[in-house]
């Protein structure tokens, strides 16, 4: 068969990327096309996402395709997750989006709570409380800043906003619309209850539309400045997360995974959602994904403590790279102190290192010193929270999974691999690094027809990833 190129846009926390993936019917052949930073704006107190920025990167990353001379058959976007940008009356963006770390959803919960029961918004969501989901982010609009919702129209989530924006067509996907907590986990629709009970309008809020589901073709202003035909965007799993899960190359129904970067998102797939007392208890999200099903896991903070403890110093002359710090971290002492990597005060951007030591220092326990036993302190902390997270997924699942598949880019840390190993207890198979890439070209592929069902695209990525094992110790 002819070979088929696919464009996949991965926008990430702090980078993004536009990347050729070409399929010859056995395996995928990913090309960079095009990287640049991911930077946060501070405006007047406020942190934005810098989205025409972002646009224009995606620009020139869809020139750069059309540079090779290839046919490109199709393209997909995908972002992290909750963070949208309102439009009004004509389609225009009323202001740039806000990044969840930002502080305005801050006491949100506790509002929430006034209005409705967090056992109740719980078991209609069957959402991880987190106090950016998008569902307090609005709250926050709605006591804060009441006429910017009375002029907005529409509310897109950054994945749609992008293919809005490449196409004039508007959708909303359904693996980035369930990180919202506004949906109905049951019927997998907005939740009315949700909506009247924080009296939200419903008027934001589009029709959801499976992965999948052909969106537009570029506009023609877009293929005039990118050299471009007029290629169809698909509305892959808009949200990273499950786009990265599409990926994993296991040719099991039942297995566990790690999706390792900023974020690590541990968990499992199911076909239905588990929403009871106990996953209530332990803050277990329902997240959707391709074709109907669950993606069961806990959202914890990742990489992003490494990667924010780096730009501190570095901001300060250190000039660490990533291989120094885990060098540090190899030489320092074991198991001297913990953190809980979700500890509300590692959120904000800043002096990370600090907080670390801080964190120690209010829990009786040995204060880091040294980049090296920060790094250590924070490398172990997370392995510990992952085996933790392991016990709870077998417990409300009913089942034991003999491996743990890490993927993005913590697979191609092997401290954090081995360690994960360890104190999970169980083998670790790592990579594909490019799981999200993957993903969101595996989609593609499924949507055109080129692959049958998701247990064939994963035996493709699979056929083409190289993984490494990582034993457990004691």
């Amino acid at each position: 068969m002819p070979e088929q190129h696919s464009i996949a846009v991965d926008l990430g926390a702090s980078s993004g990327r536009v990347m050729l993936g070409s399929f010859d019917g056995g395996k995928i052949r990913l090309q960079e096309l095009h990287r640049f930073a991911n930077d946060p704006v501070r405006v007047n107190g406020t942190l934005h996402w810098d989205i025409l920025r972002l646009f224009h990167d995606i620009k020139q990353g869809l020139t750069a395709a059309a540079q090779t001379g290839l046919p490109i058959q199709s393209i997909g976007i995908d972002t992290w997750g909750v963070d949208f940008a309102l439009l009004g009356e004509e389609g225009e963006m009323l202001e740039n989006p806000v990044h969840y770390r930002d502080g305005r959803s801050c006491g949100m919960l506790a509002e929430a709570e006034k209005r409705f029961a967090p056992d109740a918004l719980y078991r209609e969501t069957g959402v991880q409380f987190m106090e950016f989901n998008t569902v307090f982010q609005l709250l926050s609009l709605r006591l804060r800043r009441p006429a910017l919702l009375e002029r907005a129209a529409r509310l897109l989530f950054l994945p749609d906003l992008l293919g809005y924006f490449l196409t004039g067509k508007q959708q909303t996907e359904y693996s980035i619309a369930s990180t919202s907590q506004l949906l109905d986990a049951g019927t997998g629709d907005w939740s009315q209850t949700v909506l009247d009970k924080l009296e939200l309008p419903r008027r934001l809020l589009g029709r959801i539309v499976p992965p999948g589901t052909v969106l537009g073709e570029l506009l023609p202003c877009v293929c005039e400045e990118c050299g471009l035909p007029p290629v169809p965007v698909i509305s892959v799993c808009g949200h990273d997360t499950q786009s990265a899960v599409t990926a994993v190359p296991s040719g099991e129904e039942r297995f566990a995974f790690l999706s390792s970067g900023t974020w690590s998102l541990f968990g499992t797939e199911l076909d239905r959602p588990i929403v009871n007392g106990q996953t209530r208890r332990l803050n277990i999200t329902n997240e959707g994904g391709y074709a109907g099903k669950i993606g069961f896991l806990k959202n914890i903070t990742g990489l992003w403590l490494i990667q924010e403890s780096r730009r501190h110093w570095n901001r300060r002359g250190a000039g660490y790279s990533y291989a120094d710090l885990e060098r540090l971290a190899l030489a320092a002492p074991q198991n001297r102190a913990f953190i809980d990597p979700d500890d509300p005060s590692f959120v904000p951007p800043g002096d990370l290192p600090a907080r670390v030591q801080e964190f120690c220092r209010r829990t009786g326990q040995p204060v880091p010193e040294g980049a090296g036993e920060i790094i250590r302190c924070i490398y172990e902390s997370l392995a510990k929270k992952y085996g933790e997270t392991l016990r709870k997924i077998q417990s409300c699942t009913g089942r034991v999974y003999p491996c743990l598949h890490v993927i993005g880019g913590g697979a191609k840390d092997a401290l954090l691999c081995q360690m994960t190993a360890d104190a999970c207890g169980i083998p670790v198979l790592a990579g594909p690094i490019e799981a999200t890439v993957l993903g969101n070209i595996a989609v593609q592929l499924l949507s055109s027809g080129e692959l049958s069902d998701l247990a064939q695209a994963r035996g493709v990525i699979a056929a083409g990833s190289d993984m490494k094992a990582y034993q457990p110790r004691k």
